[in-house]
């Protein structure tokens, strides 16, 4: 056995040796950015001990929970080595076989079309390219710890680079990255962007401004800065050294993909000087830049070391997502952005949105997580509402419960920045991800109370969600203002992104709500409805006298064409069972209310 286990240290040394001596270098040009194309120039030497190397372009990229087959978008793939080409073939969907025959080293030259914009994906044209790195850059098979260097040769006007990689000294546009998984996480914006800084948490910050917009620079330095310190103030470390905000602004833009020193957000090019577009790009701000401690560094035990050819599982999307869409508002209210009223009634809101969405009744918020890798937000479902809950809507109520859980259960001397804190310093010291249990564990260490059925109402069951007892806690009246009344509701939209649309003065049904009166009557998706009660049909149905006069229980005749033939269906109208809450903040709150509430708050 002694000798065994000595074999095995001295294969594991020589192995790691081996990949020591192993050097890999990427060139990146544009002869065509017109036509959306990267030239991509990989060497790699050190590899005369094989026979072959086998290079992966990875199938999805991390924070974006989705297959994307990435390799659909490489072609004219060919290797030299020596000068002279030598043998390459594909063997997997996204895997190349090199015949080097022990050759020192080897050329790759290959190309990649990157026209989609988003923020986890590549984007060329003419004005700028956005090398989402996942989507431009091949590793070696079982060579991800390998350190690896970028060049970026600018298009022709061209003249910035912005990046979270660290600049090789002396050499101009080329970054290193000590392996794959930090490359993959280091987006490059390479251009003519609009680039300014400033200085937050002891760090330096980088803001590339890309597609101009009526964005006030110097008011943005200072309220982004504001963000940073109260993010950073909830786990009392920021762990850069420097962080790069990359900005794309549109005509019309949204969302974000957080890295581990730098983010990706997309914005409005014209929004920033209302204050709705303002304090919505500061929510978006705060929501990635929080991702630097949740996701990146405190994270689900799943979520790292990555497997780039598969997907990576884990039910506690909840925490790293969910987590990280409640806390944006205490960051705003916190900085001074967001008033108590406006922090409040957000958060209803958000309740609210849950509550009437059909398919939280049905999936959770652990097996939501789970099933991420099919969430129909990436693939659109006309039944997603009815049978799948978004794990970031529900984790951010379960943030929001589990936060004045712990405020009332401690008196107002714990919160769930508490928790989150010390599940950042777990993850550092250990050096790994938490699990579900690890999570409940603290939540309960730091409460001082079991949250076994707080567990299984709310993160794997799908209880409905006591709002008026948790605001409760923080001296907050909430009351639903359409609890008993009897509101006509036909249950089929015609609008959003899930349910409906209006295509040339014609109602074409996408979405049916479950449980509702046209479920019950048998309309079908893709129906186009001709007339309610022979008055031709409006886009928002709910909203014809022919229904919203009508009493729950009314028949009416629905005329509609299906599949070209025309037929009548009668369909019974049920009761809208939407909850609207009303929130009052209480003047007259008990001691211990008020001691909840500013702790929830973080404000006086």
């Amino acid at each position: 056995m002694i000798k065994s286990i000595f074999a095995l240290g001295i294969l594991f040394t020589l192995t790691m040796s081996a990949q020591a001596q192993v050097k890999i270098g990427f060139e990146v040009s544009f002869k065509e950015p017109q036509a959306h194309y990267a030239e991509v120039e990989m060497n790699v030497s050190g590899t005369a001990t094989k026979n072959y190397i086998d290079v992966k372009m990875p199938v999805w990229t991390p924070g974006s929970y989705l297959i994307r087959e990435f390799a659909k978008s490489v072609e004219g793939f060919t290797a030299t080595a020596g000068g002279k080409a030598i043998k390459s073939e594909k063997v997997t969907k996204n895997t190349w076989r090199v015949y080097n025959k022990k050759a020192g080293s080897v050329k790759i030259n290959y190309r990649v079309y990157a026209f989609e914009i988003s923020v986890r994906t590549a984007f060329i044209d003419a004005s700028h390219a956005f090398l989402s790195p996942a989507n431009i850059f091949m590793y070696p098979a079982g060579m991800i710890k390998t350190p690896s260097t970028v060049k970026i040769i600018p298009f022709t006007n061209w003249s910035k680079v912005s990046t979270g990689l660290e600049p090789v000294a002396g050499k101009e546009f080329t970054y290193t990255a000590p392996d794959f998984d930090i490359l993959y996480d280091s987006p490059l914006e390479v251009g003519t962007q609009d680039v300014f800084e400033f200085m937050a948490a002891g760090v330096k910050h980088e803001v590339a401004m890309y597609g101009g917009g009526n964005y006030d620079k110097e008011r943005l330095k200072v309220d982004m800065a504001k963000v940073v310190e109260q993010a950073t103030a909830i786990y009392g470390e920021n762990p850069n050294k420097h962080y790069t905000f990359i900005v794309h602004n549109y005509a019309q833009g949204g969302g974000g993909l957080e890295h581990l020193n730098s983010t990706v957000l997309g914005a409005s090019r014209n929004a920033y000087s209302t204050p709705r577009g303002y304090s919505g790009f500061l929510g978006l701000v705060a929501h990635e830049y929080h991702h630097l401690w949740n996701v990146k560094r405190l994270r689900p035990i799943a979520l790292g070391p990555f497997d780039y050819d598969n997907e990576n599982y884990t039910t506690n999307l909840w925490i790293a997502e969910g987590f990280t869409s409640y806390y944006p508002n205490k960051f705003m209210i916190r900085a001074g952005f967001i008033d108590a009223t406006a922090f409040v009634n957000s958060y209803a809101g958000a309740i609210a949105s849950v509550m009437n969405t059909p398919g939280s009744k049905i999936n959770s918020a652990a097996a939501s997580s789970f099933d991420a890798w099919i969430n129909p937000a990436y693939r659109p479902s006309e039944n997603a509402n009815n049978t799948f809950i978004s794990y970031y809507s529900k984790g951010q109520v379960i943030g929001n419960l589990m936060d004045l859980e712990i405020i009332n259960a401690t008196k107002g001397a714990k919160s769930l920045d508490d928790v989150m804190r010390a599940m950042y310093l777990q993850c550092k010291t250990l050096k790994r991800g938490y699990t579900d249990a690890e999570f409940k564990a603290m939540v309960e260490k730091i409460s001082g109370i079991s949250f076994t059925n707080f567990w299984a109402k709310y993160v794997t069951g799908t209880d409905d969600i006591e709002i008026a007892k948790y605001f409760g806690y923080a001296g907050i009246d909430v009351v639903n203002e359409n609890e008993g009344k009897k509101i006509p509701f036909f249950g089929a939209s015609a609008g959003g992104r899930f349910s409906a649309a209006a295509t040339g003065g014609r109602v074409i049904i996408t979405s049916i709500v479950r449980g509702s009166g046209a479920w019950n009557g048998g309309i079908n998706v893709n129906d186009e409805i001709v007339s309610i009660d022979d008055v031709p049909a409006e886009a928002n149905l709910d909203r014809m006298p022919q229904i919203a006069n009508k009493n729950v229980g009314d028949v009416v005749k629905v005329s509609i064409i299906r599949d070209g033939l025309k037929q009548n269906l009668a369909v019974t109208l049920g009761n809208n069972n939407a909850v609207r809450y009303k929130t009052t903040i209480k003047e007259d709150a008990t001691p211990l209310q008020l001691a909840v509430r500013k702790k929830w708050m973080g404000v006086n």
